[in-house]
C-alpha cells in the first residue's frame, strides 16, 4: 500500500485518460468523472477514514477518488459496472496493493462477499440515477456500513437532510437509519464531462439500530408512503386513501399519536412518525 503520508497526489485528467484508451463517457451509465483535487480531498476528509478502515467505493470510474481512498484506508473494494474501465483502473491504481477492483452491479452483488462482516465505510461519487436504489440497498443491507459519504445532486442532498416543514419520503428513509448532513457543494465544472447540475457531498453517520424498532419498520414505511402519496392533502386524507381506512379511522389514529389530522406529511418530525407508528 502506498503511504498515507505521501506527497499530494497529482490530479488526473479525465479527458486525456479517456482519449488515450479510445473511450468516451457513457451517458447511459451516468458517467461524469470527478477530477478536481480539492473536491476529492474534501470527500476523503469528510469520511474520517482510519488507517485500519475498510472502504467500499461504488463507481470508481477512472480511479481519481480511489487513489485518495487507498492512501487513507486499510483496504478498498472498488465496484465498477462498466467493463471498459477495468483496464484503466488497473493501470491508474498500479502500486496500490490494498485495492480490490470488482466488476459488477452493486445493486445486485452480494455485499457480504465484498466487505467485512462487521465494520466498513462507503465513500463514492455515484451515478445519480441510482441514488435512491443505492441508498435503499446500503441502509437495508446486512452488514450496514458505519458511515456513508456520497456525492449526489445538490437538490437531492438537500432533500436527504431536510427537517420538519420540508420532510420527504427520501429524508425519512435515510434519517430513520442515521444522521445526514451536507459537507460541501461541488460545481459542475469539477467533473468531466460536466453535468447539468451542481453536486453536493452528503455524510450519513448510521446508527447501530434504526430509530424505529426493526419489528415496526414495515409499518413505519407503509405509513410514510401513504402520508407522502398525496403531499397536498392533509394527513387525515392521505392516510385514509393510502391505508384504505375511513377518514374517521385515520383521524383517530393521528389524534392517538398527538398529531393534528389537518397537518401535512412534510411537517412531521421523525419522533412524531415513530409515535404514529407505535399507535398503528
Amino acid at each position: 500500500m502506498l503511504s498515507r503520508f505521501a506527497k499530494p497526489l497529482p490530479p488526473l485528467n479525465a479527458a486525456q485518460i479517456l482519449k488515450a484508451h479510445g473511450l468516451r463517457a457513457d451517458k447511459s451509465l451516468g458517467q461524469n468523472f470527478l477530477q478536481d483535487p480539492y473536491a476529492l480531498e474534501k470527500i476523503v476528509a469528510a469520511a474520517e477514514i482510519r488507517p485500519t478502515d475498510a472502504v467500499l467505493e461504488i463507481g470508481p470510474g477512472l480511479g481519481a477518488l480511489t487513489r485518495h481512498l487507498a492512501a487513507a484506508a486499510g483496504q478498498v473494494a472498488a465496484v465498477e459496472l462498466d467493463g471498459r474501465l477495468i483496464l484503466v483502473l488497473q493501470e491508474v491504481l498500479t502500486g496500490y496493493t490494498n485495492v480490490k477492483i470488482v466488476r459488477g452491479d452493486v445493486l445486485k452483488l452480494p455485499l457480504a462477499e465484498i466487505v467485512p462482516a462487521t465494520d466498513y465505510l462507503v465513500v463514492a461519487n455515484i451515478p445519480y440515477y441510482i441514488t435512491s436504489a443505492l441508498l435503499r440497498r446500503l441502509l437495508e443491507t446486512t452488514p450496514r456500513p458505519r458511515r456513508v459519504v456520497l456525492t449526489v445532486q445538490k437538490e437531492v442532498a438537500e432533500r436527504i437532510c431536510a427537517g420538519p416543514g420540508d420532510m420527504s419520503l427520501l429524508a425519512l428513509s435515510v434519517q430513520v437509519y442515521g444522521t445526514p448532513r451536507v459537507v460541501t457543494t461541488i460545481p459542475a465544472g469539477a467533473f468531466y464531462p460536466a453535468p447539468k447540475v451542481d453536486s453536493a457531498v452528503v455524510r450519513m453517520d448510521l446508527s447501530p439500530a434504526p430509530f424505529i424498532p426493526y419489528s415496526l419498520l414495515d409499518t413505519f414505511f407503509a405509513l410514510a408512503k401513504a402520508g407522502f402519496s398525496q403531499k397536498r392533502k392533509t394527513l387525515r386524507n392521505s392516510l385514509s386513501a393510502g391505508l384504505r381506512k375511513s377518514p374517521a379511522e385515520a383521524e383517530s389514529l393521528l389524534r392517538a399519536a398527538g398529531i393534528d389530522p389537518m397537518r401535512r406529511a412534510e411537517t412531521l418530525s421523525l419522533e412524531e412518525w415513530r409515535e404514529l407508528t407505535a399507535r398503528a
